[in-house]
Parts: C-alpha cells; structure tokens; sequence
C-alpha cells in the first residue's frame, strides 16, 4: 500500500534496515512498518547451526579415506558478517536477492576440509583411523583461531569426526591383516598357554620329588633320633645296670662283712657261753646230787614231784622189798596230776 510494508522477524534472526544508506534500526525479533522504495532491509541468522559434511581426502601413505562429521557454528557479529557477504532480503519475496547466504555454509566445510587435509597429510592410514579423536582436537584449535572465520564474525561451537572409513578394499585388507595379526595372537597366546601348562606341570614334577625328598630326609631324620633314642635308652639301661651291679657287689661285699662280724660275734658269744657253762658246771659239780635235786623240785608242782618220788623209788628198788599202792591212792594221786 503506497510502497508501505510491514516486516516481522524471530529472535534468532538480527535484522538491520538502513534507509538512504544509513543503518538506522538494528537487532533481533524487530518488527516495523518501512517505506520500501528507500528502505533496505538486511537480515543475519544468529541460531546455531549444524553444518553436516562428507568428503574424501588421502593420507601421507596415498590411502583414500572418507570422513564424515559435523559442525556447529553461530553468528556472533551479525554486522561484520553482513559487511562481508549480502544478506540483503526481498521482503515482498521473503527471501535473499543474492546467493551468498546459501554458499556461506560451504565456505565453513571448506575451512574445515582444508584444515583436516594439512592434518592427513603427516599421517599414515593406520594412524588416522586411531586419532579421530586427536584429529578433532586440532581441527577444532585451528577453527577458533582461524583468520577468515573471525573476519567473518563466526563462532565455532562444536566440531566431531564421527566417522573415518576407508575404501572397501583397503578396509578388507586391513581386516585380513588385522585377522591374520589375531590368528597370530590367537596361536601365540596357546602357544603361552600350553608353554606355561608345561612348565606348571614341571613345577608340580620338582614340588612332588621335592616333597618326596623331604619326606625320605624326615624319615632318615626321624629314624635317626629314634636310633639316637634307643642308643641313650640302651646307654641308660647299661648304666643303670653297671650301678645296680655295683650295688649288689657293695652290698654282697657288706654282707660277707656282716656275715664275717656275724659269725665273729657269734664265736665270741659261744665262747662266753661254754665259759659261763664251764663256770657253772665247775660251781656245780662241787654240789652234793641230792642238794642239786632238791633246788631243782623247789617250785614244782606236785604231779611232778610225784613223778620224781616214783623215780627215786625205782632207782631204790632193790633196796625196797615190798610196796603196795592202793587202788585209792592211785586215783587220788592221779586226780591230783590232772
């Protein structure tokens, strides 16, 4: 209407509107009516953005290898930018008048190409596909710190390799080789493995003589002090029996010495006594038979004294004509005797 029109951006979307040439409005999410005859309007989106990508480069040993990633950038001078490309929108059209907001991504991979190439360049097929990671690293640093990035007033974000393949026939070689490489190990490892069953099985060899050695040396040992005991035992009992016969010549030597006393003693006691006998004997044979037979009926009983008056009878019979005992007296006499 009349040239006046109405525009209205997100707020991931920095829009600039000069007018005769001059920037007069600046900023995100704005909204306006402008006269479009006069009226410019430039608009930079500001919103991260992933930049996938895919190429093909060769490493220093001429393999050709695909790498696939990504990148994440946003704008963050939406000005400077817009001084170095055209982002200069058709409002009516909603759309850029120029092709450089569509080949700006391009540019971007294009850095991140050159910078993965210069990093390939040193290295060699297997290298590469074990430092993804380092690779990364690197790449990243380079992207930060590059010039034409920064004069375009872009931040990078992030940036990830997330795959590095080689050809499939490269691929299938490496795995041959990888395979082999295992089978290798594979056959190295049983190798070791029945290496060290031999030489566990060795080990249990020399532990069971050893064993059976120490066992015979114990033995020895045992029968040894068995010996030893059995010698000091036999020693022992020797000695004991050397003393016990010392002891018995000491006491047979003691007994023919008390026997030797004994029998002195005994010589000497007989010889006291036949000399007491003697003397007595001599004293008595002095003494008149008839006073010795009267001290000798003192304290006798009278059966015994009976029996000696029978005996003096018979030794006087001759002298003695006639003797009659009556029947009474002989039992009195002998009622008295029992």
């Amino acid at each position: 209407m009349l040239g006046f029109q109405f525009i209205k951006v997100d707020p991931t979307m920095f829009l600039m509107q000069y007018k005769r040439g001059r920037l007069v409005k600046e900023g995100t999410g704005l909204s306006f009516f402008y006269f479009a005859p006069v009226t410019s309007l430039v608009a930079v989106p500001v919103a991260s953005t992933d930049i996938p990508f895919i190429f093909k480069e060769v490493t220093s040993d001429y393999q050709d290898i695909t790498i696939q990633g990504q990148v994440v950038y946003r704008v963050s001078d939406p000005v400077q930018l817009s001084q170095m490309l055209n982002f200069t929108m058709d409002a009516q059209k909603q759309e850029y008048i120029s092709e450089d907001p569509e080949n700006f991504s391009q540019r971007i991979v294009n850095q991140v190409q050159v910078l993965i190439r210069g990093e390939l360049e040193n290295l060699p097929l297997r290298d590469v596909l074990r430092s993804s990671e380092t690779l990364v690293k690197k790449v990243k640093v380079s992207l930060r710190s590059s010039d034409i990035l920064n004069s375009l007033g872009i931040e990078i974000l992030d940036f990830s390799i997330l795959a590095i393949k080689p050809t499939p026939e490269t691929s299938r070689a490496l795995e041959a080789s990888i395979r082999e490489q295992l089978l290798k190990a594979a056959d190295e490892a049983i190798y070791d493995r029945r290496n060290a069953a031999i030489q566990q099985e060795r080990a249990i060899k020399e532990n069971e003589l050893n064993t059976e050695i120490a066992v015979e040396v114990k033995k020895r040992q045992i029968r040894e002090t068995q010996m030893d005991a059995e010698r000091a035992v036999q020693e022992k009992e020797r000695l004991l029996k050397e003393e016990k016969m010392a002891a018995n010549i000491s006491l047979e030597e003691k007994n023919k010495e008390l026997v030797g006393l004994t029998v002195e003693n005994a010589k000497v006691e007989a010889d006291a006594k036949a000399y007491s006998l003697s003397a007595v004997m001599g004293s008595v044979s002095k003494i008149d038979p008839k006073v010795l037979n009267a001290l000798a009926s003192i304290g006798m009983d009278p059966s015994q004294l009976i029996a000696l008056s029978f005996r003096e009878l018979a030794e006087s019979a001759a002298k003695i004509g006639e003797l009659n005992i009556s029947p009474d007296l002989l039992r009195e006499l002998t009622k008295k005797v029992r």
